[in-house]
């Protein structure tokens, strides 16, 4: 049997994913047609139920929740891995301009519907002024002066001041204080249409492909290089270490509690609909 499946390019994904498309795992009689797409693509198909798997910003999964379920395995949860709010003029640095009514800044968002824009929306909620970019373009625009400020995430969090631009806000930081708990990313999704023993199955690979990259670190190199974006050695691998985590093997309690905690968060602010589904892929 052959499933469509959707990841990003990142080293996180590359990382969690090689074993299982590269059959350095039992894949158990199935078979992967990946798709390569940065978040905010993934994120539409989704809401088109284009692919049978997919990765997901979660605030996009609170969307398509009646037709997709979160795997346990694969999700980008933790701790100081958040987006963060940056620009280029220091003078904005604790400007009263990112708080007051009706705020002119123009902020470059990597998708409506990424957990960036929605963490960027409890914190700064005047900041409406926001341009939908790539994530790797959303730096250049800062340089070039095409907008104020930019959100960005992955790997973008560790190149920016090498370019001159300076930190505003950790919006990771801020959910942590706000709530005690790890940050919501990402997470992997399947198609409830699809049967549940499948979806079992591919929860139990994804889980083994995890864990096999835990333990053959090197393993997946060339093919994470390959689609890093000329990114260092040195700079996947800290990529890679700030996001696959436990929770990335499994979600356990503590991952599910953030998760149902940013939902609450969000359909008492109106972002998200009310869910009438059970959001996980249960036993």
């Amino acid at each position: 049997m052959k499933l469509s499946l959707g990841f990003s390019p990142c080293p996180n994904d590359t990382f969690i994913f090689d074993a299982l498309i590269h059959h350095k795992i039992d894949t158990e009689g199935l078979e992967f047609e990946v798709f390569f797409d940065d978040v905010e693509t993934l994120n539409q198909k989704a809401l088109r139920s284009e692919l049978d798997i997919t990765k997901l910003s979660f605030h996009a999964f609170a969307h398509v929740a009646e037709k997709y379920a979160l795997l346990d395995a694969g999700s980008a949860l933790g701790f100081g891995v958040g987006p963060l709010l940056i620009c280029k003029n220091e003078d904005l640095i604790g400007s009263e301009r990112l708080t007051q009514k009706d705020s002119t800044l123009s902020v470059a968002i990597p998708g409506e519907l990424t957990t960036a824009n929605f963490l960027l929306g409890i914190a700064f909620p005047n900041l409406l002024n926001k341009q939908v970019m790539v994530f790797s373009e959303i730096q250049d625009a800062l340089l070039n002066q095409r907008i104020d400020l930019g959100l960005i995430i992955h790997e973008n969090r560790f190149t920016y001041t090498e370019k001159g631009l300076h930190k505003i806000v950790d919006l990771g930081s801020y959910w942590e204080e706000l709530t005690g708990c790890a940050i919501p990313l990402g997470g992997i999704v399947i198609n409830r249409k699809l049967d549940h023993g499948i979806q079992l199955k591919v929860n139990r690979l994804i889980r083994k492909s995890v864990e096999f990259a835990f333990q053959n670190p090197k393993s997946g190199i060339d093919f994470i290089a390959a689609h890093a974006q000329e990114m260092e050695e040195a700079v996947m691998y800290k990529h890679i270490d700030l996001y696959v985590n436990k929770y990335s093997v499994d979600l356990g309690i503590e991952g599910r509690k953030a998760i149902d905690i940013l939902f609450k968060m969000a359909r008492e602010k109106g972002i998200i609909p009310e869910i009438n589904q059970t959001l996980y892929v249960t036993n």
